[in-house]
Parts: structure tokens; C-alpha cells; sequence
């Protein structure tokens, strides 16, 4: 995947409806005395003060690849027992295992994502979990669109094909994979139905996220026409209701527990 400039402000337009998978995946954790908890991909930490309100006296320790969502996480942080390190998933190696390993909407960005599982499991401890939650939405028009306009000749010569995300697995793949001997698994997914409000409110949602690698890959005029495009698009696919623009969106979650 190529290196991706992310813009925390725009990722968080939508805090609310991103940050409530996270919380419905911790709410089934059950692991109430995780002394240490490890967030794999935290972005601009917008879930930290849930892990905080669900662990009052954890160490916590966010880990993302990129320098901006560090840097605005870091900025919204008031806690001596929360702390950020700049890592890529792929190299995950604590100094000591955690009690509790979550990752939420961040596993998809890494093709082999699938192929690490054990080895990111490896660094939970006895008695501990590991608890993923990754978009299973790749098949709705907003991607499936997305896809198709960047497959177009004058948009596809500008662009890496590794710009755009590959689709998640069946969650019963994902199941198998952390199936490990000694492991307890749990699985579910959820189909949220966001309401959003603005002129261009899917378009604002995916170019902050899915849509951002491929966007940044255009030069400025071709950018335009991209967004032009796509955003007229979206309004056929997501057209606007009188609560707002109505976005469904499939979330997939695991949890693995080490006994």
C-alpha cells in the first residue's frame, strides 16, 4: 500500500458514527482487569477515551503509522498512563504482552492483514484477547463505485493499483484464523445505518477514509474531475432523505480469547 497523507480533521467529521463500533466491540471484551492494553492502528485516538472509561487504571499504548493522526491524538491527551509510539502493525513486538490487543477499522489497510493475526496474537498474554472490528462493506455502491472510476484510462495511469483497499474477508475466515489451540473465539457483524448531514456527506465519509489513498494519487486537475464524478455518483447511489443522507455500512468483529 502506498504511503498515505492522512488528514485527522476530516476523519473525524463523522467521530460519532466511527467511534461506536469500537465501543460495541469492547462492550463484549469481558475482560475487566486488562492491565495493559495495546491499541493497533488508533488514528487520532478517538477511541482512547473509551478504553479510559471502560479501564479506568490501564496503561494504554496507541500505535499507528502515521505522523499526523499521532501528532492530533497526542495533542487530545491528558493522561500519564496514555502514550503513543509511531510502528507499523506489521513489526508488532511488544517488550511486554498485553492484556488486551484491539485494532478497530485499521487491519484492512494491510493487504496480508490475515497472515499476521498469529503473530499479533502472540503478543497477548495468558488470559488475554485480542478484539478487531474491519469494514465488511466492500460490495456496497460506495466502494464498488470508487473502484470503477479509478479503473477509467484517465484515471487509472495516475494511480497504483495497491491504492485501493482490498476487500475484507468472510468473518468465518477470520474465525478460522485466530481459532489457535488454547484460543476461545467470538464472533458477529452489525450493519449500521448512519444518517448524514451536508451537501456531499458520503463523499466527505469515504474521502476521509477508503477514497483518501486513491484521490491523493491525482494530479490537482485530474483530481477535480475525479471528485466531480464520483460525487455525482454517490448522490444517485446515496440520494438525500428528508432525515439526511442514509449510509448503510457493514462492520465485521472478532474477538479471540487466550486461556
Amino acid at each position: 500500500m502506498p504511503s498515505t497523507q492522512w488528514n485527522p480533521g476530516a476523519y473525524l467529521t463523522y467521530a460519532s458514527e466511527r467511534t461506536q463500533p469500537f465501543i460495541d466491540l469492547l462492550q463484549r471484551v469481558r475482560a475487566p482487569q486488562a492491565d495493559r492494553i495495546v491499541d493497533l492502528g488508533c488514528g487520532p485516538g478517538n477511541g482512547m477515551p473509551v478504553l479510559r472509561g471502560m479501564w479506568p487504571k490501564a496503561w494504554i499504548t496507541g500505535i499507528d503509522s502515521s505522523e499526523e493522526m499521532l501528532q492530533r491524538a497526542s495533542e487530545a491527551t491528558d493522561d500519564d498512563r496514555i502514550s503513543y509510539a509511531r510502528a507499523d502493525i506489521r513489526d508488532l513486538q511488544l517488550e511486554e504482552k498485553a492484556d488486551l490487543i484491539v485494532s478497530n477499522a485499521a487491519l484492512q489497510w494491510i493487504p496480508e492483514h490475515r497472515e499476521l493475526l498469529p503473530s499479533i496474537m502472540d503478543n497477548v498474554a495468558d488470559g488475554g484477547a485480542l478484539a478487531v472490528q474491519v469494514p465488511g462493506n466492500f460490495g456496497a455502491p460506495s466502494h464498488q463505485l470508487l473502484a470503477e472510476f479509478a479503473a477509467k484510462p484517465r484515471f487509472a495511469t495516475h494511480i497504483d493499483p495497491d491504492a485501493l483497499l482490498k476487500p475484507t474477508s468472510e468473518l468465518s475466515d477470520y474465525m478460522l484464523d485466530v481459532s489457535l489451540p488454547g484460543w476461545e473465539v467470538e464472533a458477529w457483524e452489525t450493519r449500521y445505518h448512519h444518517v448524514l448531514q451536508g451537501e456531499d456527506p458520503v463523499f466527505d465519509w469515504i474521502s476521509a477514509a477508503a477514497a483518501r489513498p486513491v484521490l491523493q494519487a491525482l494530479p490537482g486537475d485530474v483530481r477535480e474531475d475525479f471528485i466531480t464524478e464520483y460525487k455525482a455518483a454517490l448522490h444517485q447511489a446515496y440520494p438525500a432523505t428528508r432525515i439526511g443522507t442514509i449510509l448503510p455500512f457493514r462492520r465485521l468483529f472478532f474477538i479471540a480469547r487466550h486461556s
